[in-house]
């Protein structure tokens, strides 16, 4: 996820001061070296943010599945004689 987020940031931020440099009439030799100074930044700035944004998914699965594990794992632990009786004295329907 970081190299895309780097990518594409870098990519943008190069295509914007091609651009820019067009726009205003800059020289190529001007124009490009800030493009390219530009495209290093903005993809390590991406990169640092991928790298967030993997790190934050990442979290967040194992998180989850922890929770689903530990609740399977109650689920089907065998049920104690107290657990059943307690069960049973609040649920005398069933």
């Amino acid at each position: 996820m970081a190299r895309n987020y780097a990518g594409v940031l870098g990519f943008l931020a190069f295509l914007t001061c091609v651009v820019r440099g067009l726009i205003h009439g800059s020289g190529p030799i001007g124009l490009l070296g800030a493009a390219c100074w530009m495209m290093l930044i903005f993809a390590a700035v991406g990169s640092l943010i991928g790298w967030i944004a993997q790190r934050t998914v990442e979290e967040s699965v194992r998180g989850r599945v922890a929770a689903e594990v530990a609740a399977d794992q109650v689920e089907s632990a065998p049920a104690r004689p107290a657990v059943l009786a307690a069960r049973a004295a609040a649920n005398p329907a069933a």
